[in-house]
């Protein structure tokens, strides 16, 4: 039997996933959200936009699992808003708090839980390089963005698209930190950091200005003709992935999802720093408390 923790399963892509992994044989899928997953899923709770939730659902799933061990670790839950105004329990500036920092905070906990050639999915995107989307992050000031000033302009979400980019490399950075730590080399972790591409369908929207909202609403009647993923092809992606029915080539593990075609590029020049790796990897294990 194939234990798998999922984030973010609850809707979207996420949900579609977490209905192929539900449904795989002989695998027992464990989701933590705000509200329960469709079917007979088990849930447990988890608000990810606080902190001691996160603790709290870490220690429910290794009681409830007891010596059975983790076999894929699936972080998929996001947000993103128009400003970069919102703020978690914790104080932090709610895009980073939620994608980075708590996700950050699971991965270290339930690491010790994860089995020896387990594999991790952290959900990113390809927002993180400005080379494909210029509004990507070109530097990465981690206490900036976990604690940015107050958006002069709330009717923009340029702010917001920042945040939310640079949150994604953010977590593409929790992926590149993962493979290269001593743990994963001992247990020959399967790490993937995944970009769904242009998904048309997601929650993702729901916060953005009514126009903005418009825009994407008219771009899904073109998808079929640009090749723009669907929340299906997408969802069914990740679970391929989470039930290692995809695995990385030899030293890659970004895997992105492009006009339907999955492919396993170099991701962005500042994501493959190791400075800057490490540098996510420190800041985020002192906000979080958690002592290296």
């Amino acid at each position: 039997m194939k234990t798998i923790i999922m984030t973010g399963g609850t809707s979207g892509l996420g949900e579609i996933a977490a209905h192929a992994i539900g449904h795989a044989p002989n695998t027992r899928l464990i989701i933590g959200a705000r509200r329960s997953a469709a079917g007979k899923v088990e849930t447990i709770p988890l608000d990810l936009t606080r902190l001691a939730s996160v603790r709290e659902f870490a220690q429910a799933v290794i009681e409830k699992l007891g010596d059975t061990e983790v076999d894929g670790l699936v972080l998929n839950a996001g947000t993103r808003f128009p400003t970069s105004d919102h703020r978690t329990e914790d104080g932090f500036e709610t895009t980073f708090g939620v994608n980075v920092l708590a996700h950050y905070l699971l991965l270290r906990l339930l690491l010790p839980k994860l089995a020896r050639d387990a594999t991790v999915v952290i959900t990113t995107s390809d927002t993180h390089d400005p080379k494909r989307i210029p509004m990507g992050p070109r530097e990465f000031d981690i206490e900036e963005l976990a604690h940015p000033p107050k958006h002069r302009n709330p009717t923009g979400f340029s702010a917001g698209f920042r945040a939310y980019a640079a949150s994604k490399l953010g977590d593409l950075l929790i992926a590149r930190g993962l493979a290269a730590s001593n743990e994963a080399k001992t247990k020959n972790l399967n790490v993937v950091a995944y970009n769904p591409g242009l998904t048309i369908g997601t929650s993702l929207f729901r916060a953005w200005p009514l126009w903005a909202r418009i825009a994407v609403g008219a771009a899904s009647l073109v998808r079929p003709f640009a090749r723009m993923n669907t929340v299906e092809i997408s969802g069914k992606t990740l679970a391929e992935l989470a039930l290692d029915r995809i695995t990385p080539p030899p030293g890659r593990i970004y895997a992105s999802l492009n006009s339907r075609k999955l492919e396993w590029p170099d991701p962005s020049e500042l994501a493959q720093r190791d400075d800057v790796m490490q540098r996510l990897w420190r800041e985020s294990a002192r906000m979080v408390g958690f002592a290296d």
